[in-house]
């Protein structure tokens, strides 16, 4: 499949910082995954801890290529800022998806995923089903 038509993944953070570091660990656990289109949206636009529904929005159509774009987020007010953005109907780009997903390791499935060329339910079945792995 082109790279033009793999889901995009949006990854909100309060932190740039942590957005970052986990779609930089999603890619690379992914291999092949680096051609998946993935876009930290951390913080506040100026560098404080926060959620911004502007690096939100930018973030997603930079990752959009027609196929979807999975959103995850870390912490409530990050949900709320997205949930915002979707009900305002023209913030985000068509088909875009909040996915109720554990940050960390729900980001590395979504990208796994969507690097094989899946559509956005796989994507975002993959990460929703990250909350079973288990550690112990």
């Amino acid at each position: 499949m082109s790279d033009d038509k793999l889901v995009g993944i949006v990854l909100v953070s309060h932190s740039a910082e942590v957005a970052s570091s986990v779609a930089e660990l999603a890619k690379g656990l992914a291999g092949a995954g680096a051609a998946v289109p993935v876009a930290p949206a951390g913080g506040t636009e100026s560098g404080e801890l926060g959620t911004s529904a502007e690096l939100i929005g930018a973030a997603a159509a930079s990752v959009d290529r027609g196929a979807g774009v999975a959103v995850l987020t870390d912490l409530g007010s990050a949900v709320l800022t997205v949930k915002t953005l979707l009900a305002e109907g023209d913030e985000l780009p068509e088909n875009t998806r909040l996915v109720d997903a554990p940050f960390v390791e729900g980001a590395v499935a979504a990208v796994v995923t969507a690097a094989t060329g899946a559509d956005l339910d796989a994507v975002a079945a993959a990460a929703q089903e990250a909350y079973a792995y288990r550690k112990v």
